[in-house]
């Protein structure tokens, strides 16, 4: 007897967007990646399953309504998933991945609402993990887009995380596909504070890269000005390193030791009759260790921060509504 060879049937991919205050260029994304997982579909590269799953953040515009839109354009392709307030891209995130787990996809994809991840670098997640990769990174192949400014904050951020310790995917963002195993480990991570790019990479599991070039927004402007990303770093360094704490500690000696030199070149002026001469001398010892003081209490504060915040044991996010 002839045994048939079993063919693996195709995947249930859900396509997992944040969007916050995304109203203008919101429908030009759904058609282009409704464009796409048709064409998917037909070449039997994903399930009829598959959907395309926009999550508003507590948007002040008229996202929401718009993604009301196009589930009532098409139910079966559209979902979308409204937070009750604005709890961040990362909480959002978490929450469009753990909706799309819970309906039983077998791996969702996760990328921006602005059509900056380009659409076309789909085909080549969905090749890679039906080969057996669990995530799938989506990392730049250049930043020549970029202002030398974003380029070269961008790059010293990627070295001094690797540098503390913590695992990164360099000029990898949030454009990735995670596995229905891989969703399974990240809903056992309870943190509040969320640095899904360094949480990803410590999960394990088989992995592979997708090189793609990063467009331009398609419409509206970034939801990441200086402000935001100078944050985000901060906020990703002190969840996944505790070397800033060595630093405080390293600064304190330091100002020790140059207290020790200062007290040593006090007594040399009031050994040669030069003591206006070592006022000016004091004056910046002053300032040095106060600066160094404050900066001290700074780090340390953002630790305290994060442990006050994990302690409550606040939820990450509310849902109000799912389409």
């Amino acid at each position: 007897m002839v045994q048939t060879p079993s063919i693996t049937p195709p995947p249930s991919i859900y396509f997992v967007l944040p969007c916050y205050n995304e109203a203008e260029g919101l429908t030009q994304t759904a058609d282009a990646l409704s464009a796409k997982v048709v064409y998917l579909t037909s070449t039997k590269q994903i399930s009829s399953g598959s959907r395309i799953l926009f999550v508003d953040d507590g948007s002040k515009d008229t996202t929401w309504q718009i993604i009301q839109t196009l589930h009532e354009r098409n139910r079966h392709l559209f979902g979308g998933v409204k937070l009750s307030h604005n709890r961040g891209h990362q909480n959002a995130l978490l929450a469009g991945l753990m909706t799309a787990r819970e309906h039983g996809c077998d791996a969702a994809i996760s990328m921006d609402a602005d059509l900056q991840d380009d659409v076309n670098a789909i085909d080549e997640f969905i090749e890679k993990f039906r080969s057996g990769n669990e995530i799938v990174y989506g990392v730049r192949s250049a930043r020549k887009k970029d202002t030398w400014f974003k380029r070269t904050t961008a790059e010293t951020f990627y070295k001094i995380f690797e540098w503390m310790g913590a695992e990164t995917i360099p000029d990898h963002a949030d454009y990735r596909l995670m596995s229905r195993e891989a969703l399974d480990a990240l809903s056992e991570y309870h943190e509040v504070n969320l640095f899904l790019r360094g949480i990803v990479p410590t999960l394990g599991y088989q992995t592979s890269k997708v090189y793609y070039e990063r467009g331009k927004r398609a419409a509206g402007e970034s939801k990441y000005p200086l402000k935001k990303m100078i944050f985000f770093a901060i906020q990703g360094i002190t969840s996944f390193s505790t070397k800033p704490l060595s630093f405080v500690t390293g600064a304190g000696l330091l100002s020790i030791l140059i207290a020790f030199g200062m007290f040593i070149y006090v007594l040399a002026s009031l050994g040669f009759g030069h003591t206006i001469t070592g006022w000016g001398s004091m004056m910046i010892s002053i300032w040095l260790i106060g600066g160094l003081i404050m900066l001290s209490l700074g780090v340390v504060g953002e630790y305290v921060g994060k442990i006050y915040m994990e302690s409550k044991h606040r939820p990450r996010y509310r849902i109000e509504t799912t389409l």
